[in-house]
């Protein structure tokens, strides 16, 4: 099974941009990576194109986030990959908008994949300890439930001097082994994985967050739905797999 991290690659792209959290640091720490080399078992525009460089780390920690944080019928030719920033406000905007319909329209009527790419952007201080919060809570495959929560409560801590109470409480919330979860945290046990998901979506050309690969294209900034969905619609018709989630609206 393809995760987002192990398919994920750089290719000649469209863009559109529109409102984002700003341009990446180009300072930040991310992984260091090997030798250059394709995926032979990439279908063509069906998931984000050709591997790059940087190596996922093989822990089981990290194996066990990277695989919790992928949603969908694993037989959907499509995948819908966001690089985002758990405190960009635009990304929050992006999910109180359209995350739920893209959910409704493609994620759970198995025409699409859907995986997350995080992005801490280095002027969100409390950005990176939100995305470890969440990849520990995906080792316990909680990713996702963890993600609407710290989204839906962002404005309560985004500007905390320390927010891992307001995480450890989240968690908790959720049913998360809290034993588990708290050591992952304290001892950054998803910090490899993280730093993974930066350096390839840097290298793949994101600038700012939210950005999406959809098939052979990306999107950077909170477009309206319509025009998001018109780009999924197409490149489900591109794959061969259907589409008409928008006669339906």
């Amino acid at each position: 099974m393809l995760s987002p991290i192990s398919a994920f690659g750089a290719a000649s792209l469209a863009f559109t941009f529109v409102l984002g959290c700003g341009a990446a640091d180009s300072t930040r720490r991310a992984a260091s990576g090997g030798s250059s080399s394709a995926n032979p078992n990439a279908a063509p525009a069906a998931t984000p194109v050709a591997a790059l460089s940087t190596q996922t780390p093989t822990d089981s920690i990290s194996a066990r986030a990277d695989r919790g944080r992928i949603q969908g019928n694993a037989d959907a030719k499509l995948w819908i990959i966001e690089a985002s920033d758990f405190q960009c406000p635009y990304c929050k905007t992006w999910h109180d908008s359209a995350y739920g319909q893209v959910i409704r329209d493609y994620v759970k009527t198995g025409k699409t994949r859907m995986a997350y790419l995080n992005f801490p952007l280095s002027q969100h201080k409390n950005a990176m300890p939100a995305a470890e919060a969440a990849m520990c809570a995906s080792a316990q495959d909680k990713f996702w439930p963890m993600h609407d929560t710290l989204f839906t409560s962002q404005q309560q801590w985004e500007a905390l001097p320390n927010p891992i109470a307001s995480f450890d409480s989240m968690a908790a919330h959720l049913s998360a082994d809290m034993p588990a979860w708290r050591e992952c945290v304290a001892k950054h046990l998803t910090r490899p994985l993280i730093d993974a998901d930066y350096s390839r979506s840097q290298a793949a050309g994101v600038k700012s967050t939210p950005s999406f690969f959809i098939g052979d294209q990306q999107l950077a900034g909170v477009d309206p739905y319509n025009y998001f969905r018109q780009i999924v619609e197409a490149q489900l018709a591109k794959v061969g797999a259907g589409g008409g989630a928008g006669a339906r609206r």
